[in-house]
Parts: structure tokens; C-alpha cells; sequence
């Protein structure tokens, strides 16, 4: 008999996984149209979401050796990283993105670094990713998630200001949740994680498929 617990995990993580991948390839297809470097990262951001959910899934079905969590770790770093990247686009001083540009492959080697130099044992807990990485994992993904959360509600705020749309909105909190997702878990909250994923998925449905008012 399946246990409920792997039951309640495969149903959470397998409709944020269709409701994301829907999505993705509805912003892949909005960049290859219009070619904006945005939306390029933005849609790389949740390829990475997407794929990482995809990791969990099979983490509920009771597969996951040692290199499928250090990627998965890796994934959660990055997918922030990108989102920011595609956030970064709105910001109007070139020396600015240069520099952050610079920043984000230092560190996302760093990241690289720290998952081949250190061993990832295996944590999975109730069918979930619910161990603690090692201290240098959780460093090195700090300094790339914490400082990229804080590029996207920085803009995304801005943008709101400007826009006053509730769909936009809706999309900016839905970005910000899905991102602060992977730093919740770098960061030891792994309990919130899929709540969070979960959330965050249903928040960027609303923005990006509501009717807008007339």
C-alpha cells in the first residue's frame, strides 16, 4: 500500500509541475516572438522551477541518489538567480548589470564549487527534501539567492508603483514566492517549500491568465 504522505507529496508536486510547465512554455513562446532579453531569463528562471519540481517528483516516487540532490540544490540556487537576471532588464544603468552579471558567475561557480567539494548525503524525509545541506552549500547558495530576492522585490515593487495593475501584482508576488521558494529551503525551512511552490504557481496563473478589467 502507498503511503499517504508520498500520495499527498506526488499530488502536490505533480499539479505545480503541469501548472508550470504550461507556463514556461507559454513565456518561452512569448521571448522567441518578441526576442526580449527579460523575458530570455525570466523564462530560463522557471525552466529551472520547473525542472526542480520535476526533481521532487521523483523524490516522492523514492528516487533520489546523492548526484540528483546536489543538482537539485544547484537548481534551487539558480532558478532566483535567473528570475533576477530577467528583473534586472528594467534597470536602465548598463555598469550596474555589467557588475551584476559578474557577480552572478562568480557565485553560481561558487555554488558548483561548493556541491563537487563537499559531500550531499542523501535527506530526503517522507518523500520530501527535508535534510540540511552542508554548511558550505548553504553559504555559497545564500550568497547568490539572498542578494537576487532582494533584486526582485526591489523592482517589482517599482514596477507595481507604476502600474497599479492587481494582474501584475499577482505576478510579482507570484515571482517573489516561487523564488524566495529555493531560499527558504537553503535557509532550513523545507517544511514551507511546496506550500510556497504551490502558491506561488497558482499567484502567476491569476496574473498572467485573468481577464484584465475593461
Amino acid at each position: 500500500m502507498i503511503p499517504i504522505l508520498q500520495i499527498e507529496s506526488l499530488a502536490i508536486t505533480g499539479i505545480v509541475f503541469i501548472l508550470s510547465l504550461v507556463l514556461t512554455l507559454v513565456m518561452t513562446s512569448s521571448y522567441l516572438k518578441g526576442r526580449k532579453t527579460g523575458v530570455l531569463f525570466w523564462s530560463l528562471g522557471m525552466w529551472s522551477f520547473t525542472f526542480g519540481v520535476l526533481l521532487e517528483i521523483l523524490f516522492a516516487l523514492g528516487i533520489s541518489p546523492e548526484p540528483l540532490i546536489a543538482l537539485y540544490l544547484f537548481v534551487v540556487a539558480i532558478l532566483v538567480e535567473f528570475l533576477a537576471l530577467g528583473s534586472m532588464q528594467l534597470v536602465q544603468s548598463k555598469k550596474i548589470k555589467q557588475l551584476y552579471y559578474s557577480f552572478c558567475i562568480i557565485t553560481t561557480a561558487f555554488v558548483g564549487y561548493s556541491l563537487v567539494a563537499t559531500k550531499v548525503t542523501n535527506f530526503i524525509v517522507n518523500y520530501i527534501a527535508y535534510g540540511n545541506p552542508p554548511l558550505l552549500v548553504i553559504y555559497s547558495s545564500s550568497i547568490v539567492t539572498f542578494p537576487a530576492a532582494a533584486i526582485l522585490i526591489t523592482v517589482a515593487l517599482k514596477s507595481y508603483l507604476k502600474t497599479k495593475s492587481y494582474r501584475m501584482l499577482s505576478i510579482i508576488i507570484g515571482v517573489v514566492i516561487v523564488s524566495i521558494a529555493g531560499t527558504l529551503y537553503i535557509v532550513q525551512f523545507p517544511s514551507l517549500l511546496y506550500a510556497a511552490e504551490f502558491i506561488g504557481i497558482l499567484l502567476l496563473w491569476v496574473g498572467f491568465y485573468s481577464r484584465p478589467k475593461k
